[in-house]
């Protein structure tokens, strides 16, 4: 039991309270060795409250000693050789079904030969079920029913079947934090006090607001209602309403929906922001410092609640074991050491989560209009992506849904688009870890040229902007927008520059094929050591992958800057495979110019 009176290096020692350090320092763009020395170490919390006490408010230590204490196992440092698996060796492709093709699950259908071809392994399937469409899918209306605008249950199953047939796997988007305000539940519940469904949610009654908590979508995260006399609580969009997992009925009515999935042929869940399902019952306000650091207010009570094992180890044995489904979560807020607690086997909760401190580099969040340098990823990639020790798995990804493009990010004005995204698909599919597509990233997709907050659509950006009215003007407003909005990777796909690029021997989408066939070609790329060279070179990521005894061995430098650099390739390797020409053939390296080479053990 962790107090005032530990030391740092106790709560250091802590996987929680490592990982909340870490994205401290993330956030304030601050060193690690402010933290990690011995007189740092070997200060108590109290005197570091003490010391803090003009910045940091008197509620912030109390709230991580909470949070704490309500994970007292501490995961024994053992490197072990991880189990083989598919989903590890797997290349996945994420579809987000209202931009990836017209004609809904049909339309999917008609592209599975496209997948095949590229060498996509399983199918992410962002959400097609019925929905008011207020987050576009992510606020389910009912879980039992495809939206009609997708199509029907019988064009789910030939989806699922054409799928299977190719060899490929299919796994969908299921939500378990909220639902839409829709709900049959939700109807139910606010309507009937004793309704059945009614602890499915959270009421809370009275006049003033329950609590200070706000929503990842910009103002309060209570609802009111004033008829009933009841607020209800909506982390995300009004429409969507947080589920009470407290409640065994909902628990169980949950894992039913599941096995009802499963038993149709689906392989396996993404589960979307999952570690957010358990709240404290008691609701306490959340710190104004903490909220003032990360933007949301209460989040320190929900990122980790107190109960979110025991319900990931209840879904595991109630819903997925019984089919081996595969499970992967996503897991804001989480670090590398909190993710173990997640996917350690013996722990028997979740196969994978999605980490995502490298998708912003220190000191910024995703609305902050800023160029993000790619030397940023080895500092990353170093730290994290041996940090498991084998007790976990990396997924290695640059785009989802939820944010905009990485080449643009890194690169705005597309001058290098080209070699960028091939040399960020070289990273992904030779580090360790599963590789995670994004429907347009094999042809190199950018941000879109929004002029006008009136072309936004996505849910989030709209929260937020009238919120930034209230301390800037329209143009400063709108330009953190169209830094950070969804609308960025939810645009329609251009399918005729895929099909060009489709047919060009030297073309991003003809690179991202070569790398997915290589990577097929040696276990050495999926369970081979990582070993990270050179590291007081800032401008290359340089490993080196082998796999013992098989005798396999590769070499593998990235330029990281725009830029010319010297390559460090061994003497007498054999070029494989680069994104420029006659890769290998000098010692320099062209700006994010990445380069694979056979090596021997």
């Amino acid at each position: 039991m962790l107090t005032l009176q530990s030391k740092l290096r106790e709560v250091r020692a802590h996987p929680i309270g490592s990982d909340i350090i870490d994205k401290l320092l993330l956030l304030m763009n601050l060193p690690s060795w402010l933290i990690d020395n011995p007189i740092a170490g070997g200060m108590s919390l109290n005197t570091l409250r003490i010391l803090t006490g003009r910045v940091v408010s008197p509620g912030f230590f109390e709230a991580v000693l909470k949070v704490l204490n309500s994970e007292p196992e501490v995961p024994v440092d053992t490197p072990v050789q991880p189990a083989p698996a598919w989903w590890k060796e797997a290349v996945f492709y994420q579809i987000y079904p209202l931009s990836f093709v017209e004609g809904g699950l049909r339309g999917i259908l008609s592209k599975l030969d496209y997948l095949h071809e590229l060498g996509v392994d399983a199918v992410w399937l962002s959400p097609v079920y019925d929905s008011p469409g207020d987050d576009n899918g992510y606020d389910v209306r009912d879980y039992y029913t495809i939206l009609p605008k997708f199509g029907s249950m019988d064009d789910m199953d030939a989806l699922i079947a054409g799928l299977h047939e190719r060899g490929m796997k299919l796994v969908m988007d299921l939500v378990l934090n909220h639902t839409s305000d829709e709900h049959m539940w939700y109807q139910s519940a606010l309507k009937d006090k004793a309704s059945p469904y009614r602890d499915f949610y959270f009421f809370r009654e009275g006049t003033a607001t329950p609590n200070n908590w706000t929503s990842f979508f910009g103002g309060s995260a209570w609802k009111r209602y004033d008829e009933q006399g009841v607020w209800a609580l909506h982390l995300f969009s009004k429409k969507q309403m947080d589920l009470n997992w407290a409640c065994p009925e909902l628990r169980q009515e949950l894992y039913k929906m599941a096995r009802w999935w499963l038993s149709k042929g689906v392989d396996g869940f993404r589960l979307d922001v999952v570690n957010l399902i358990s709240k404290p019952g008691e609701m306490p306000d959340g710190d104004p410092f903490i909220g003032a650091l990360t933007g949301y207010i209460g989040a320190e009570h929900f990122f980790h609640g107190p109960r979110l094992h025991e319900y990931l180890e209840e879904l595991r044995a109630e819903a997925f074991e019984p089919f081996e489904a595969f499970s992967v979560g996503e897991t804001p807020g989480i670090g590398i050491k909190m993710s173990r607690m997640f996917t350690d086997v013996y722990r028997r909760q979740l196969d994978l989560v999605f980490l995502f401190d490298h998708l912003e580099t220190p000191g910024h969040t995703r609305f902050d209009d800023y160029r993000y340098k790619a030397t940023y990823l080895k500092r990353f990639y170093t730290k994290h992506l041996n940090a498991d020790l084998g007790h976990g798995w990396n997924a290695l990804f640059f785009n989802n849904h939820d944010n905009p493009r990485m080449i643009s990010k890194i690169d705005p004005e597309g001058q290098y688009a080209e070699p960028l995204a091939k040399m960020l698909a070289l990273l992904q599919l030779t580090l360790r870890g599963t590789p995670f597509l994004y429907q347009g990233d094999e042809a190199a997709a950018r941000n879109q040229r929004f002029t006008s907050i009136d072309q936004i659509q996505d849910v989030e950006s709209l929260g937020l902007y009238p919120e930034l009215l209230k301390t800037m003007p329209p143009e400063d407003a709108f330009k953190r927008i169209l830094a950070g909005t969804r609308d960025h990777a939810r645009a329609p796909l251009d399918w005729a520059e895929i099909e060009r690029q489709r047919g060009g021997a030297d073309s991003v989408w003809r690179f991202y094929q070569e790398l997915i066939a290589l990577r097929r070609s040696s276990q050495a790329w999926i369970y081979g050591d990582l070993e990270f060279l050179y590291p007081k070179d800032k401008h290359l990521l340089c490993y080196r992958r082998r796999l013992i005894p098989s005798g396999d061995g590769f070499y593998v430098e990235a330029n990281l800057t725009p830029k010319k650099c010297a390559s460090h390739a061994p003497n007498g390797a054999q070029a494989l495979l680069g994104n420029y020409e006659g890769v290998g053939k000098t010692r320099v390296l062209r700006p994010y110019e990445g380069c694979i080479y056979k090596v021997s053990q």
